[in-house]
């Protein structure tokens, strides 16, 4: 009677790298966020992976550079939920964008409250324009970010009023930009808890994706803001 095969098993890797800053060669090396998020889905070793949506990884990379390094092993429960998280559809740039905006207006320095405010109206435009909504009704969250810096509010309507904006410019040029300037923008606000805002901006980017993927999108929960934050 020969012996009875048993059951092939998976080997994990002897080693999982730790969450660190910027691009890494191998897994030796450590690995950022993305990285991870590559080897999960089966893809080579890369931190521009095509298992994600590009805005969502570059917002995930920022992220994870920007967090400190007492605090980015916490985000290695989101890296699975990026994994398949893509779509052709433009309103997930926009989507990111707004989310990314928002967040970051009401906390702030004062100086960069108005390119954040323009970030967050021309966001919520073209989400507008491409879900067929009057361009001025704006999404709650949008109000409630621009209502905590009036000031920059107001210079921004009038801004925006005045300029034009495509939906493929918005998609190459402003949107990149509005995630890499707030995220930036949050890392280095004068608020408690910091890596905290930049993990829950991260989260509820990844949620928005999600809804938007499995076409329950609805205005999402406006972004929530610590009360100590400086306005």
């Amino acid at each position: 009677m020969g012996v009875p095969m048993s059951e092939p098993v998976a080997v994990p890797p002897e080693l999982l790298p730790v969450l660190s800053r910027g691009k890494h060669r191998n897994p030796r090396k450590g690995a950022c966020f993305m990285e991870l998020a590559s080897f999960l889905a089966g893809e080579k070793w890369s931190d521009h992976p095509h298992c994600t949506h590009p805005l969502l990884a570059d917002l995930a990379r920022l992220v994870n550079d920007c967090t400190s390094d007492d605090e980015r092993q916490r985000l290695a429960i989101l890296i699975p939920s990026v994994v398949g998280l893509t779509s052709d559809d433009p309103r997930m740039d926009a989507r990111i964008a707004l989310r990314a905006a928002s967040s970051a207006l009401p906390v702030a320095a004062e100086h960069r409250q108005r390119a954040l405010a323009v970030a967050v109206l021309t966001a919520d435009c073209v989400l507008a324009g491409l879900d067929g909504r009057l361009a001025g009704d704006l999404e709650a969250g949008s109000r409630q970010a621009l209502d905590r810096a009036p000031h920059a509010a107001d210079w921004a309507y009038d801004f925006v009023r005045r300029a034009g904006m495509t939906v493929s410019g918005f998609r190459r040029h402003a949107a990149p930009g509005t995630v890499r300037f707030a995220t930036r923008a949050i890392a280095e606000a004068c608020v408690l808890d910091t890596d905290g805002l930049l993990r829950r901006l991260l989260t509820d980017a990844i949620d928005d994706c999600t809804a938007l993927v499995r076409g329950t999108s609805a205005a999402p929960a406006p972004a929530r803001v610590p009360l100590n934050a400086e306005v």
